[in-house]
């Protein structure tokens, strides 16, 4: 029987509030659902990907356990950052791996529908990482609406809640954001070429 997300946010409520056992009686509770996240994220890695999915949620669970995170609004708003320490965990990962082969080696990924070409092409992973960097810096709420939606898998209605903003505004957001990526990335490639 899955959990209630009353009961998630009673649990995350309860660790902003120092209680460490919360956390210990949330982790089997969100534990598939960040497996499924995870999932995500991996699905446009190389075959041989050293990082595993089982490897990539334990290791965002050190990164949960060891933050500073002091308030958590609710459920939507837990799987937004434990997205977000995904993405960080993967770039981190291909970063290593270019540096050690001198820029050889480039990661894939997959870029999900809303962003990439119809064909879905493969993206760099530190390219759409520069190019959401980018995008935060002129518009940070926009960048935000990206990351929920697409590597958070959050629906539209939980992307307007963790952001308090409307699902017409998400919408939006995501339209301009996707357009902008789409260009960014396809500079990245003409100067990559």
């Amino acid at each position: 029987m899955a959990p209630s997300p009353h009961e998630i946010t009673h649990l995350l409520q309860a660790w902003s509030n120092g209680e460490q056992s919360a956390l210990d009686q949330l982790m089997p509770l969100v534990y598939d659902d960040l497996h499924r996240l995870a999932q995500r994220h991996m699905a446009g890695e190389r075959d041989d990907h050293t990082l595993q999915t089982t490897a990539l949620v334990h290791e965002a669970y050190v990164r949960l356990v060891d933050s500073k995170q002091a308030t958590w609004k609710g459920r939507a708003h837990f799987f937004a950052v434990c997205a977000r320490l995904m993405r960080h965990i993967l770039v981190d990962a291909a970063r290593s791996r270019r540096s050690l082969k001198r820029g050889a080696d480039v990661t894939i990924v997959e870029l999900y529908e809303a962003i990439a070409a119809p064909a879905q092409p493969a993206v760099d992973l530190i390219a759409l990482d520069h190019a959401l960097d980018a995008l935060a810096a002129f518009d940070a709420r926009k960048s935000q609406v990206v990351e929920l939606r697409i590597f958070g898998g959050l629906k539209i209605e939980e992307t307007a809640e963790v952001l308090k903003i409307s699902t017409d505004t998400v919408t939006r957001d995501m339209h301009l954001a996707t357009a902008w990526l789409r260009r960014e990335l396809g500079r990245e490639g003409q100067h990559g070429a």
